[in-house]
């Protein structure tokens, strides 16, 4: 009986060696496999921007002419131009928070303690500054208070011909900066809304407390940190904003630190990339200084909410429809009135010339379409847009699993400075482009003039957008399902295109979307490293306007603002089978 066991035994212990060694070298083939594609994902984010941020670092830090320690900082920092357009920079940025504060937490309130009617509309409309670029925005607020304006001209209330338009001016760049970056404070708020658990506001209804009193003592304490973390973010943004102060402060003589950088490159080339690159370190500092600050008051004032069903808002306030009343009428002062001056600027034979039935013309329209360099500007745009979203989309779903399914500690810090090139001002990226990629690279030559560096710079700057989506989507999938295939022997990569790709494929889609919608008008990068033949829709517009020709600007204006709407109303489609918030314009 012994002997007969034991011989059976030995070909099961056999057997299971030889699995254990099969199994040994497939984890190590495994880990192999890995390190590659974890390597790979590292450097393509040392290539669109983790370099080349630590290369502006290094030269803005150079030694002076003579040698000197920190030489070339100290002559650029107390330089008289650099003062005043640092100081201008902080003034501004902070009065724009009071506007983005203001509106932001108005608009959140409203659609958020109450269902209002068009909410989805509503939150839309709250949001289009973040979809409108910045120099289109900027157009149609000039059109809606100039002289000239169709809107407040009929009316009596535009200013009087030969008088200048009251936004080429620090309070109106802060206004406009306030608008855009409005929507931060909106999103923040509006989330701490939904957050806030609904057992709590019933009980407190239970217990006879009024709508203003759980206003006032529970949902304000709860959503005021978010607010102030949204203020904070709006000033960090407001900060490396280039499109506002370069239409309204260069006509209106208000130098800002973005306006110096792009006036002192276009002025005197690379001679003085050094100089510059001071400049825009010291945009990093204050982005920087003002994020790392919003983090320590989350962790200080934040405060933890117990899971559970989240507050939806009241249907039957008898407030409900003022209230909507006075949201629509916020919304339609900032996002419609001034889209509507640009359309009848658009329509117009000229500026100055009163808009009528008879006056009107699509000629504007026409040659702008007819237009060889603005339809390359299109042509290179979406491309260069699609080609983004495509890159970013396949980039994003490999470090989030890695990040978030394989554990990797690598992976995870990798997905924490992916942020870095987005949370820097745009300004400062396309300079540090200009630093890596101006020399010739080895078999490459230099791609500086290329449309090679604006992909690289649109890789580095938009993969947040899709990234965070992503890494949501994957947190929320049930880890049974990777766990057995991983026990069925199937390789990493096997698991990402067979397992996670396609449940988070959804996420990654609408991230992608987001990422054409904000890529496809950019400017603030796209100043810096256009040239002759690579000219991206943004740089049309301002260029347009610069010249003096807005009707033509308007025309443009108008075209790229119905191609985003028409992007974003089939993203809108395609979200709704997503799960609430991940389009930022549907949260419930």
């Amino acid at each position: 009986m012994c002997r007969s066991s034991s011989r059976k035994t030995r070909p099961i212990r056999k057997n299971s060696l030889i699995s254990s060694v099969a199994e040994i070298r497939l984890k190590r083939h495994l880990r192999g496999g890995d390190l590659v594609i974890v390597a790979l994902i590292a450097l393509y984010l040392a290539a669109t921007g983790l370099w080349p941020m630590l290369r502006l670092l290094i030269e803005a830090l150079a030694p002076g002419p003579q040698g000197e320690t920190f030489g070339l900082a100290r002559e650029v920092l107390e330089s008289p131009a650099f003062l005043k357009a640092f100081r201008n920079t902080v003034t501004v940025s902070a009065g724009s928070v009071l506007v983005s504060a203001g509106l932001g937490m108005a608009l959140a309130y409203a659609s958020g303690l109450m269902r209002l009617p068009g909410q989805v509309a509503l939150g839309f409309l709250a949001l289009s500054p973040l979809l409108i670029p910045s120099q289109i925005m900027a157009l149609a607020w000039i059109q809606l208070v100039g002289s000239s304006s169709p809107l407040l001209g009929p009316l009596g209330l535009a200013p009087a011909a030969g008088q200048p338009n009251p936004l080429y001016s620090g309070a109106g760049i802060a206004w406009l900066l306030g608008i855009e970056h409005m929507p931060l404070v909106f999103l923040a708020v509006r989330a701490s809304l939904i957050a806030i658990p609904g057992d709590l506001i019933e009980a407190a209804r239970i217990s006879g407390a009024s709508g203003a009193r759980i206003t006032g003592r529970i949902i304000l304490p709860l959503t005021l940190p978010a607010a102030a973390a949204g203020a904070i973010l709006a000033f960090a943004s407001a900060v490396g904003n280039f499109g506002v102060p370069a239409l309204l402060g260069i006509p209106g003589r208000f130098p800002m630190l973005t306006t110096l950088i792009y006036q002192r490159l276009n002025g005197f080339g690379p001679g003085v990339i050094g100089k510059v690159a001071v400049m825009a370190l010291v945009l990093v500092v204050l982005a920087g200084a003002a994020l790392a600050l919003r983090n320590l008051f989350q962790r200080r004032f934040g405060v933890p909410l117990p899971a559970g069903k989240g507050f939806e808002g009241s249907a039957q306030s008898h407030l409900r429809w003022p209230v909507a009343v006075a949201a629509w009428l916020i919304v339609a002062l900032l996002a419609i009135l001034p889209m509507i001056a640009l359309g009848v600027t658009a329509l117009s034979p000229a500026i100055g010339v009163r808009f009528a039935l008879e006056t009107a013309t699509l000629e504007n329209l026409r040659a702008a379409l007819a237009n060889p360099a603005i339809r390359r500007a299109f042509a290179n745009s979406l491309m260069l847009s699609l080609a983004a979203a495509g890159f970013s989309a396949l980039v994003a779903i490999g470090l989030a699993w890695f990040a978030v399914v394989g554990k990797s500690r690598f992976a995870r810090g990798l997905n924490l400075v992916a942020d870095a090139p987005f949370v820097v001002p745009g300004t400062v990226l396309a300079l540090a482009m200009i630093l890596v990629y101006l020399p010739p690279l080895p078999l490459i030559g230099s791609i500086y003039g290329t449309a090679a560096i604006l992909l690289i710079a649109y890789l580095g700057r938009f993969l947040p957008l899709v990234l965070r989506p992503v890494e949501a989507a994957m947190r929320a999938m049930d880890p049974s399902l990777d766990e057995a295939a991983r026990i069925h022997g199937a390789q990493s990569l096997r698991r990402i295109l067979r397992i996670a790709g396609p449940m988070v494929a959804p996420s990654a889609l609408a991230g992608a979307m987001l990422i054409v919608l904000t890529a496809i008008n950019e400017l603030t990068v796209s100043a810096l490293l256009w040239s002759a033949g690579h000219e991206t829709v943004g740089v049309m517009i301002f260029s347009l306007q610069y010249e003096g020709n807005s009707t033509g600007a308007a025309a443009l204006s108008v075209i790229s603002v119905a191609l985003v709407a028409v992007l974003a109303l089939v993203t809108d489609l395609a979200g709704r089978r997503l799960p609430p918030g991940t389009l930022p314009w549907r949260a419930r």
